[in-house]
């Protein structure tokens, strides 16, 4: 059932707990009075829209004391304001007193800061750490750098990437392969543990590295 009052009561609670603004539109929206613990739910072009998050989704549910969670379906796709952060997935959970948010299905995450373009089935984003956990079928492209794993920690102010479980970096021509990998995306410092191994194109010649042997490999292409 559609109420419309209920909109100026949610908005009145959520910003006197989380001392920040919180509005949200809808085709439809249902919920109930009377229960800070009442779930609401909007559906059709839902949007919810705070300091930090910007959301959008075929269907949003608020709940929780004052509507701390936010969860979504559907062609999902948001913004992160202070981090500069974009978003798109099928799947989401967001909870507005710790800043966490997970994104899973298809999830894409760009750091436009950055220039870091990110993919994976699910991405859990920590905006207080700026740190951004990705978990199957892992890839991350920057410039001419794409880097692949099961599994990886990108912390996005120290521009660092920690890949584990088939690891792998690849500059043009050059790739570099270890069970994990530590990226500097910065530097480009590659820091390399587990069956290590590699190539690198010097003058039109592919050299393969040594595997096994040392931790750390220099980017040979600079």
């Amino acid at each position: 059932m559609k109420k419309t009052p209920l909109l100026a009561l949610f908005l009145f609670f959520s910003a006197f707990l989380f001392a920040e603004e919180i509005s949200f539109k809808a085709d439809a929206m249902s919920g109930r009075a009377g229960s800070k613990e009442d779930t609401t739910r909007l559906s059709g072009n839902a949007q919810v829209l705070t300091e930090t998050i910007e959301i959008h989704a075929d269907s949003i549910e608020l709940s929780g004391k004052e509507f701390r969670y936010v969860s979504a379906e559907g062609s999902i796709k948001g913004s992160y304001k202070e981090s500069n952060l974009e978003f798109e997935c099928s799947e989401l959970k967001y909870d507005r007193e710790s800043k966490i948010v997970s994104l899973s299905g298809d999830v894409k995450l760009v750091d436009k800061d950055n220039e870091v373009t990110a993919g994976a089935q699910m991405i859990e984003y920590n905006s207080n750490t700026d740190i951004a956990v990705l978990q199957i079928e892992v890839k991350l492209e920057q410039k001419k750098n794409v880097c692949t794993s099961a599994y990886a920690v990108y912390r996005k102010k120290e521009q660092m990437l920690e890949l584990n479980g088939s690891a792998k970096v690849v500059q043009d021509d050059d790739s570099f392969a270890a069970q994990s990998i530590t990226f500097n995306m910065d530097t480009e410092e590659i820091t390399m543990d587990g069956n290590v191994h590699g190539s690198v194109t010097d003058d039109g010649t592919k050299k393969p590295k040594d595997e096994g042997e040392g931790d750390e490999r220099p980017n040979e292409s600079e």
